[in-house]
């Protein structure tokens, strides 16, 4: 979806013009996702871009569009565009960490029993 929301209205009051205009996006985010995977795809991401027009438009991630057209709006702009593609996404796995030690046991003081942090005391002087 590319296109140029009217953040002015003359039919709704601009508050409610800016909802209109997240919910509309929101059912189109909702809509792709809905869509059916293809075989070796984990989920649909979505490349977006927001801005005054699709020259200055930055890429932003979907879950920020809301604040976006918000900050938008604060600045008094007529329109803004918004333009989000879907694409499919592979979830990457996580390689299992051979360094992390499952040993460690924490004291009461929140260090490890190797640190020597807990053996130190700073000393404060409050009369100077």
């Amino acid at each position: 979806m590319r296109k140029n929301f009217e953040l002015t209205a003359t039919r709704h009051k601009p508050d409610r013009q800016v909802e209109l205009v997240k919910s509309e996006i929101n059912k189109y985010v909702a809509r792709e996702r809905r869509k059916d995977l293809p075989e070796d795809i984990d989920f649909w991401d979505f490349d977006c871009r927001c801005g005054a027009d699709a020259k200055t438009a930055e890429a932003v991630h979907v879950s920020t569009i809301g604040k976006e057209i918000d900050k938008a709006y604060q600045a008094k702009a007529a329109t803004v565009y918004v333009e989000i593609i879907a694409k499919p996404g592979i979830r990457l796995k996580k390689e299992k960490n051979d360094d992390f030690e499952d040993d460690k046991v924490i004291d009461d003081d929140g260090y490890d029993d190797d640190d020597e942090s807990d053996d130190y005391e700073e000393e404060i002087n409050y009369n100077d």
